[in-house]
């Protein structure tokens, strides 16, 4: 027990600072984050406390206000600061791998899996509802990506259903914030071990970074690339 309690000690003021961190972070975004927070923590206490005044038991009901408010406070600040953060991500370049990286259990990730010149990319997630593509890019342009992946996907894994989604606030996308909530409410229609087996055999297909054919060590000054073929020779 002693040797947990320093580790714990440690623990806290990192944890702290955290939330710190995350309050500074949320309120650039959210200016009133402070009044609401503060707002919600005083009309939970107060109600529970006139409660106690009420029914004769202002002590009881006062603590019980107390721990309620501080529950009541973390969950507002919890999901207005997650809020926030979607907001400053929105827009940037891979954000929706970032959300995807969080998705939780039961979900393999791949980012990446294509992209074309103007840096518009499909990540790849697989799980129980199956396959699910998701572009972020210009709406237009994406549709190339992603029919060419869903096809890709058809040859590899034709028994395993494809969905593909369009990070986006225009008509038909997704937002960011509501991603993972999309995906999770997709019907689960695979087994864990055909899951398993799916994974096995795109692995096997790579992602863009580990199938781009880059050299090993630097490349000698003055050295061209030979026209269509490979720079080790052939």
């Amino acid at each position: 027990m002693a040797r947990k309690e320093p580790a714990a000690d440690a623990a806290n003021p990192g944890r702290l600072k955290q939330i710190a961190l995350t309050y500074k972070m949320t309120r650039k975004a959210d200016k009133k984050i402070g009044l609401v927070l503060a707002g919600v923590g005083i009309v939970v206490f107060g109600v529970l406390l006139a409660i106690g005044f009420l029914i004769g038991h202002p002590i009881y009901l006062g603590i019980l206000g107390v721990l309620l408010a501080f529950l009541a406070t973390a969950i507002v600040f919890g999901r207005r600061a997650e809020r926030a953060a979607f907001g400053q991500m929105e827009g940037q370049p891979g954000a929706a791998a970032a959300v995807l990286d969080n998705i939780g259990r039961g979900w393999t990730t791949t980012p990446a899996v294509a992209m074309n010149r103007n840096q518009d990319v499909v990540h790849r997630a697989v799980g129980k509802a199956g396959i699910v593509l998701v572009a972020e890019g210009n709406p237009n342009r994406v549709k190339t990506l992603l029919a060419a992946e869903k096809r890709k996907m058809n040859r590899i894994v034709a028994d395993v259903p494809v969905h593909d989604l369009v990070v986006g606030t225009g008509e038909g996308q997704v937002e960011l914030k509501k991603l993972r909530t999309t995906m999770l409410k997709l019907p689960r229609v695979l087994s864990g071990p055909q899951v398993t087996v799916t994974n096995d055999r795109l692995r096997a297909l790579g992602d863009l970074m580990s199938n781009m054919p880059l050299p090993k060590g630097p490349m000698p000054k003055g050295m061209r690339m030979p026209k269509g073929g490979n720079p080790r020779g052939r």
